[in-house]
């Protein structure tokens, strides 16, 4: 055995070659320097240069405490008018349409109602029964001055001239009965239907065609028709809604507060209301009530904020949005707005962490103030934002994501 092995031995080195020695391996290329997340970005001088970057501070100051509420704008109820059907009757024609704006005694629609016949024949009754009153107050008069007369002479009794005067005073009574009777019936269809004591000169048995025969509609002041409850043809009973017109210079918002709020407010607080049509450019109102009783559903009450509306921007139905001075100052972090980018459906804010290396941090925003919005989450005051330029680093970073 020890035989064999030492020929090997011998064989290998009779051979004078040695073993070949393994390859060498390249060594591997340094890879660049990256961020050390993917949520830096990291710009040279040269970049930054080109970026021309505006960095702020972020600041926190002094803020009052605000209840924001939403709600609905709404017709101002003080001025607003509900017109109604004096009577029952049928609607010849209608004049106007919604959004129309009204003047005070402007004709709305026209009304054919048996009330106008009736009450003709009622005034043209109470005139005859005046005119007889009349007559016989003469005669009673007379009667009463012969009996005078005769009772003067001895020709007459006592009790024949007591009775003409008991007479007489009955039938003074009656008259002005009749004279109260028939100003009831001139007043009625003069000032309540508004129609002309007499039918029309070429007036026939159902004729609708004279504006005299038909109870006008009328406007009882300037505003706009918000809404109309009638058409030609319709039948309306008495105190029917018909019309509602109102005054658009001044409206009401309707908005839901809080159980949780409802200690901090009270009836005389300003307030700024904001709809979707012009948000940046809020209205300013005040606290008129405060509703007694909660939705069970929402757990709100209803606050009346009454606004004042001279350009008629504000339009009835509106969705609003209020924010009330609750009275308290709480510290708040604010930054400019176009610091803000967007980012798989989030706020982001570029931070600047080291000289040229930018962190790319989500935050909760809250109110806007000036152009400035506010961060609940996310940052602290002090530290340094990307203002200007943010959307360039924005860029970069989604580059980098793709590479």
């Amino acid at each position: 055995m020890r035989l064999m092995a030492w020929f090997g031995v011998m064989m290998l080195v009779g051979c004078g070659s040695t073993p070949e020695q393994a390859p060498v391996k390249a060594a591997a290329p340094k890879e660049e320097a990256a961020p050390e997340s993917s949520k830096e970005v990291k710009l040279d001088e040269k970049q930054l240069a080109q970026a021309r970057l505006e960095m702020v501070t972020v600041r926190s100051q002094a803020l009052q405490e605000t209840i924001t509420s939403n709600g609905r704008i709404t017709v101002n109820e003080n001025r607003s008018w509900h017109v109604g059907a004096v009577t029952e009757g049928k609607i010849i024609r209608v004049l106007v349409f919604p959004g129309d704006r009204v003047k005070k005694d402007q004709l709305l629609a026209g009304m054919h109602s048996h009330d106008i016949h009736e009450a003709r024949a009622e005034y043209r009754k109470a005139i005859a029964e005046d005119a007889r009153l009349k007559t016989a107050l003469s005669y009673s008069h007379r009667f009463r001055d012969r009996a005078k007369r005769l009772y003067d002479l001895k020709a007459g009794s006592l009790e024949q001239l007591e009775h003409a005067e008991a007479e007489l005073k009955n039938t003074q009574s009656a008259v002005e009965n009749a004279k109260t009777e028939l100003d009831r019936t001139r007043r009625h269809l003069v000032e309540f239907l508004q129609v002309t004591l007499d039918d029309h000169e070429d007036h026939e048995t159902g004729d609708t065609t004279h504006a005299e025969d038909l109870i006008p509609v009328k406007a009882p002041a300037d505003g706009v028709l918000i809404d109309r409850h009638v058409t030609a043809g319709s039948v309306a009973n008495q105190g029917d809604e018909l019309f509602l017109i109102s005054d658009l210079s001044s409206v009401w918002m309707i908005a839901a507060v809080n159980e949780e709020h409802l200690g901090k407010i009270r009836t005389g607080m300003t307030v700024k209301v904001t709809v979707q049509a012009y948000p940046e450019q809020p209205f300013t109102g005040r606290i008129t009530r405060i509703g007694d009783q909660m939705d069970p559903a929402t757990r709100t009450a209803p606050v009346r904020i009454e606004l004042a509306n001279p350009a008629g921007r504000l339009k009835p139905e509106m969705y609003a949005s209020a924010e009330i001075a609750a009275g308290s100052t709480a510290q708040a972090v604010f930054i400019p707005q176009e610091a803000l980018q967007q980012m798989e459906k989030s706020n982001v804010v570029f931070v600047q962490t080291k000289p040229g290396l930018f962190e790319a941090r989500e935050v909760e925003t809250g109110r806007v103030l000036r152009g400035d919005v506010e961060v609940t989450k996310g940052l602290q005051a002090g530290e340094v934002v990307v203002a200007k330029g943010s959307y360039t680093l924005k860029s970069q970073l989604l580059k980098g994501s793709l590479e």
